[in-house]
């Protein structure tokens, strides 16, 4: 539960992305109709905000949790930071899911795809690089292939993508290429560092948290909108598996200890 997520980081955070084919409408009307129905629902998010790409309706930073609305042209986007349970995380990504279509004229066709990410904050000082190698490769080939005499690890941000589940999967000869079943959801687990290889180089960090993100997307997800409840619980219910049986046990206990231990030194 998100609750316990926050003892094992500095901060979690769920976001939503819809992505689209056509750019969205940008009217004043109609973003301003939009964002008002998101405040009815969500009365802290009273900060509309217009940055050069974007237009944002959000709550205050220190909001318990923290939520944000922001619509580009050609993608909607949401965000829950330090939920106590998933209903509180999940409960502005389902309201975009069901309102904004009708706000912003988007049709089932129109739907790239939709994406939840999940993300865990963990505070870390010195080369977080060498930190999350040593946690990750202690022992294994890979580890071995870094173990070179009076070397430092300067960047080591690893990323490994899935596909789960789905038929028709169809990967030519030759090509990197890849046929989606209709129901495959594709996964991603990245970690990503800030130190920038300074602390490796003698220097000093940024003083910013390593992340650990679990992406999970859908493409064409629907033929009818009614049908965005369904993709939405399928994509959560995936990533709750796949961070309770994975994730924690794989990714961020390790660093939690390597953190712990100053390793990266």
């Amino acid at each position: 539960m998100p609750s316990s997520y926050r003892a094992l980081c500095s901060d979690f955070y769920i976001n939503q992305k819809m992505s689209v084919k056509l750019d969205l409408p940008r009217g004043r009307e109609t973003i301003l109709d939009l964002f008002e129905r998101v405040r009815h629902t969500f009365p802290s998010m009273a900060s509309f905000k217009r940055y050069k790409d974007e237009l944002a309706l959000e709550s205050p930073t220190d909001a318990e949790p923290h939520r944000w609305l922001a619509v580009r042209s050609s993608t909607i986007r949401s965000g829950t930071v330090n939920p106590d349970t998933f209903d509180d995380g999940y409960a502005i990504h389902k309201s975009v899911l069901e309102i904004a279509p009708y706000f912003l004229s988007i049709s089932p066709l129109d739907i790239e795809y939709v994406e939840l990410l999940y993300g865990f904050d963990l505070a870390a000082t010195g080369n977080q690089d060498a930190m999350v190698a040593e946690a990750l490769l202690e022992g294994s080939p890979l580890g071995e292939l870094l173990d070179v005499e009076n070397a430092t690890t300067i960047d080591f941000q690893p990323l490994i993508g899935m596909l789960l589940g789905g038929n028709g999967l169809d990967i030519p000869s030759g090509s990197a290429s890849v046929t989606r079943g209709t129901d495959a959801i594709e996964a991603h687990l990245e970690i990503k560092t800030r130190s920038g290889g300074a602390a490796g180089r003698g220097g000093e960090g940024t003083g910013e948290p390593i992340s650990v993100y679990v992406t999970l997307r859908r493409y064409e997800p629907v033929t009818n909108l009614k049908a965005m409840p369904g993709v939405f619980r399928t994509l959560a219910d995936q990533a709750e598996h796949l961070i309770e049986q994975r994730v924690l046990p794989g990714l961020i206990a390790p660093l939690r200890r390597a953190i712990m231990l100053g390793g990266g030194g």
